[in-house]
């Protein structure tokens, strides 16, 4: 799959006029990003998902979304990593796969990760996104969990059988909460809903030799606060208040959050297929399904 990344990369990009002789591959996971060097433009390429873990809607206008959101809040003067200007604001699709392209910016490899910090900034970034004038989806990180527990199966070491028992039962409940706004907000009258990162922000901020940006906005989604710190546990939930109530922000809602905690277990455990195909996952679903066996069934909403 990398190597067709990117030589679908490097291919779209030569049609728009960018030079590329020597494409460097800097991550690879759920997306391939890749260096077009010499051009000062990285790639993007989302890898192809399984039948039942494919988006229900094509790549393009989810990728749009995100170029939308990244240029309107780099318009704000917000710190995040920009589309680049050297070719048109859209995906291209290339060898049945789509491409984005974004400003190179050079990582601080010396910088050590300081997820307290980090955190405490999310509530910056929610300050600014609140105001988003665009159109947004409820809650759309979590559209893969009812078709990925439909054909879950036991992994063992990762996923047993009574857990994906549990986790059926488990969305059969959440599902007519989480599933649209309305029925949220019947439930959570007064949570804080607004326009979100949706894909644990403090661990998309990069630090680069010019300062932190943010980064990867293709799960930007409407939502309540809460979903942007899922599964960090207390301690950071702390370090998010604490900057809330400096900011005069609302802050997060205990109920909400543990609310939130269990769908983002969800969602990490309908991943388990990928192992074989992502090894690299295995640590943080293994990590994610001890936490979430501890956990109240259906975050006291059973």
């Amino acid at each position: 799959m990398t190597e067709t990344a990117v030589e679908a990369a490097a291919t779209a990009a030569r049609s728009l006029g960018l030079t590329v002789t020597d494409p460097r591959v800097l991550y690879t996971a759920f997306s391939t990003v890749v260096h077009l060097q010499p051009s000062p433009v990285v790639a993007r390429v989302p890898m192809n998902l399984p039948a039942g873990m494919k988006e229900p809607e094509p790549a393009v206008h989810r990728q749009q979304r995100e170029l939308d959101v990244v240029a309107w809040l780099a318009a704000q003067g917000v710190p995040v990593v920009q589309p680049t200007p050297l070719v048109p604001l859209r995906p291209v699709e290339q060898d049945g796969l789509s491409v984005t392209f974004w400003t190179y910016v050079d990582v601080d490899k010396t910088a050590e990760p300081d997820y307290f910090g980090a955190t405490a900034r999310v509530t910056e970034l929610h300050a600014q996104l609140a105001s988003y004038p665009g159109e947004l989806g409820w809650m759309t990180p979590l559209r893969l969990i009812g078709p990925g527990l439909e054909g879950a199966e036991a992994v063992p070491g990762l996923l047993e059988q009574d857990d994906v028992d549990r986790a059926r039962a488990e969305w059969k409940v959440l599902e007519p909460v989480l599933a649209s706004r309305s029925g949220f907000e019947a439930i959570f009258p007064s949570a804080t809903v607004q326009p979100i990162h949706g894909d644990a922000p403090s661990w998309n901020l990069i630090t680069t030799v010019d300062g932190p940006l943010w980064a990867d906005f293709e799960d930007a989604t409407l939502g309540p606060i809460e979903w942007d710190v899922a599964g960090f546990g207390p301690d950071l939930c702390r370090a998010y208040d604490e900057s809330a109530q400096a900011r005069g922000l609302p802050t997060l809602d205990p109920k909400i959050q543990e609310v939130m905690d269990l769908a983002r277990a969800l969602q990490v455990l309908v991943c388990a297929p990928l192992v074989p195909q992502l090894p690299e996952l295995a640590d943080g679903i293994r990590m994610f399904a001890t936490q979430w066996r501890a956990m109240p069934f259906a975050g006291g909403l059973g």
